[in-house]
Order: structure tokens, then sequence, then C-alpha cells
């Protein structure tokens, strides 16, 4: 019997599961990525040490084998933060798509080059698997165009400067189940928030996306674990009259904003709670 892997390499985290046909054998998350990660499946969690993307992969095999032995791994599938203008469908991951998703790396950093080096270390180790992409801003592709537009020339619009939206997958799960559950609801208007380590909100009508907070990039709207969400563009000019460079100015907001610019202490939840520093409050 053959069987399909989900991979969902994110920010701070990768998440797996083994399914055959629609029977999910398994499912698990490496998360806290860094120097502290563990490996949890269930209740039980594993200390496995300092981990990066491709270790958690590594970890995440080793737990699967028990699981996989015997069985024919038919396909992988990816979570893709950023398909930008051109995928916006399910996508069979070729060198020359994944070439062209690199392309987007500057658009969804913490994301993007982990999303893609997942796929890269799934064909080594899974050569004969069909690995499929399936993208973050796919459920708001199709919005008005009023929604997707800034107010700036048209020309840098037909560039691929607009709102694409991101956490759709999360979204598109959710309208799902309440089609299913809940038809009425899922047929009116509703405001669905994704929560974690990083967050947006996302209105929707009769279950299609209609805006998002997350815009361009995966910067914008909320405030995140270490993203700073909605910000004045002219604080990014003040930072570049103080002699910042583009490097700079991308981890400050990237990766030093957040809930961890804001409390200097953490941009875990867990901790902050936990803590006694007025800061964490």
């Amino acid at each position: 019997m053959s069987v399909l892997l989900t991979l969902n390499a994110g920010s701070s985290s990768v998440k797996f599961s083994i399914y055959e046909n629609t029977t999910n054998l398994l499912t698990g998350q490496v998360d806290n990525l860094g120097p502290a990660a563990r490996l949890v499946i269930d209740d039980t969690k594993t200390e496995i040490g300092p981990a990066d993307h491709p270790a958690a992969l590594s970890a995440i095999l080793r737990a699967a084998a028990p699981t996989l032995t015997g069985r024919a791994l038919a396909g992988v599938g990816h979570r893709i933060v950023h398909g930008g203008v051109e995928f916006h469908q399910p996508t069979i991951l070729t060198s020359d798509v994944l070439q062209r998703l690199a392309a987007l790396n500057p658009l969804a950093p913490l994301h993007q080059p982990h999303n893609l080096s997942m796929v890269e270390a799934a064909r080594k180790v899974f050569p004969d698997a069909v690995q499929i992409g399936c993208f973050d801003t796919a459920f708001h592709h199709g919005h008005p165009w009023v929604n997707d537009t800034f107010a700036l020339p048209r020309s840098f619009y037909d560039e691929g400067v607009r709102r694409y939206g991101f956490h759709g997958l999360s979204y598109d799960y959710i309208t799902s189940a309440l089609a299913r559950d809940y038809p009425n609801l899922h047929e009116g208007r509703v405001v669905v928030a994704h929560l974690g380590n990083g967050a947006s909100m996302c209105a929707i009508r009769a279950g299609q996306s209609v805006g998002s907070t997350m815009g361009f990039s995966a910067l914008d709207g909320l405030p995140m674990g270490t993203r700073c969400g909605q910000l004045d563009p002219g604080a990014v000019l003040y930072l570049l009259g103080k002699g910042l460079g583009h490097t700079e100015i991308e981890t400050i907001l990237y990766r030093e904003s957040g809930l961890k610019g804001l409390s200097g202490i953490s941009n875990d939840m867990r901790t902050l709670l936990a803590s006694d520093a007025p800061e964490a409050a």
C-alpha cells in the first residue's frame, strides 16, 4: 500500500503527517527550532538538541521509519508560503518550478527558503516520489483588484508588487470545516484569525477570501512572534536615514520585532506567560 507524506516547514517548526488514503497514520512536529528543538508526537516529547530544518527532517524520518517500513511513498506534499502571481494551484515541484519559486525568497525570507530546502531534502531521500507544492497565497488568489493593489504607480502592480495574503492553507481548511459543520455560517461573512508565531486575519465571504491583514510580504498586519506587523512605511525610511542597510532592516523587521522585540525576552507566548518580568505582561 502506498502512503503520502506532508511537510509544513514553518519559521520555527516542521510539522508532518503520513496518510494511507484518507487515514492519518502518524502526525507530529519538530518545534522550537534552534539550540533546543524537540520532537512532539502525540503526548510524547523528545529533546533532540540543536536542529535546523534539514536536521528536523532527519529526526522526523527516524521517528516515521516504523510507519513507512513496508509501505511505498507515492508522494510528498509541501506547504510553500509564496506562489507569487504564477502559482495558485497544487503544482509538481520540478527543478524549473523550484527555481522560479526561489525568486520569491525576498518576500518571505523566514519561510520560502526553508520550504524549498525541505523540498530539495525530500527529493534526495525519496527520489521516486512526486513532490507537490501547495501555496499559502493560493487561497487569496482572485481578490478584487481594489483589494490587491497599493496606491503606487501602476507599473509596480504589473511587476508583482501587490497584496497576496498568506496562511491560505489554514484558511482553506477552516472554510472547508465551516462548510461541513456550519453551512449557513460558511455562506455568510466571517473573519478568521490564524494565531501563532506568524499571525493574520482574513475576511471571508461564502468561502472565498476577500481581504487579508497580510499583504505583499509576510510582515504586514498583526504583530507576530518576531515580525513587526503593520508599520508606517515612513518608519522604514527613518531607519534608512539612520544609515541602516537592507540586511539590518530586514533582520529587525523579520527577526527582532513582534513579541520578541516588545518584550526583549522571547517570541514564545509560553515563555512570556511564565515570566514575572513586567516586559512580559
